[in-house]
């Protein structure tokens, strides 16, 4: 599933699409009449997001909504974290290395 996230955000449409849904529900109408694609590209990067955990689509008749569903980042979260406290051992350690040859 990282992977999957990781994918969806690579692409600027998906990142810009997700921070439009991000603030709240939006009509698909809505948001493809933003970018220079058709309806069925925006669709399919939309697809995209919500393999990914990132939006969820909701039908009202013919209409369609996306709205955030940010479950997606709770993978992405969790891996930066154990990245961060990685980082942060190894470059307290270097620092030790470092002080030691001075």
């Amino acid at each position: 599933m990282l992977d999957t996230t990781f994918h969806a955000l690579a692409d600027p449409t998906r990142r810009t699409l997700l921070s439009k849904v991000v603030v709240g529900r939006q009509r698909v109408t809505d948001l493809a009449a933003e970018f220079p694609m058709s309806l069925n590209a925006v669709s399919k990067h939309i697809q995209v997001l919500e393999r990914a955990g990132l939006v969820v689509r909701e039908r009202v008749g013919r209409t369609h909504f996306i709205d955030s569903d940010l479950t997606g980042f709770a993978e992405v979260q969790a891996w930066l974290s154990q990245m961060q406290r990685f980082w942060a051992i190894r470059l307290d350690q270097l620092g030790d290395v470092v002080e030691q040859g001075e």
